[in-house]
């Protein structure tokens, strides 16, 4: 397990995020899609702390694996990424204009979220040691 290290927390705060298509329209196939992949890495280089570590789709979803600081609201993380993509999608794939003629986005206004930590027999291990054992075992179940 990495964690990652800020100035006044140090944390390992992973979600698995599914973006939908507004209307579920089965816009994304293999072409957009590796543009999207292309795109999301930009995301990282102008907010440092959002990293997309995996993405994968369907026809009318996109799975994303992000870890997402405590400092920054995963629904702020979620804005950030559709905003950011939407407009160098519609701006490279024109036909996307046509699908959602009238409308600024792509993307349905929710979005799925969950966390992905460390296994729980772990941290129940880890709670029910508390007191007992030596300090010096805390990394020996996290690392």
């Amino acid at each position: 397990m990495r964690v990652t290290r800020l100035s006044h927390c140090v944390y390992h705060c992973r979600y698995h995020i599914v973006l939908v298509s507004k209307y579920r329209k089965k816009i994304f196939n293999d072409g957009i899609f590796s543009y999207f992949k292309e795109r999301a890495k930009e995301i990282t280089e102008h907010h440092p702390l959002i990293v997309i570590l995996e993405e994968n789709h369907d026809k009318d979803h996109i799975h994303l694996l992000v870890s997402i600081p405590p400092t920054i609201a995963v629904g702020a993380a979620v804005r950030i990424i559709k905003s950011n993509l939407v407009r160098e999608l519609k701006r490279r794939f024109s036909f996307l204009k046509r699908c959602y003629y009238g409308s600024d986005g792509i993307w349905s206004d929710g979005y799925f979220v969950s966390t992905v930590g460390i296994n729980e027999e772990q941290i129940r291990k880890y709670i029910d040691m508390q007191g007992k054992e030596d300090l010096g075992r805390t990394m020996e179940l996290f690392g």
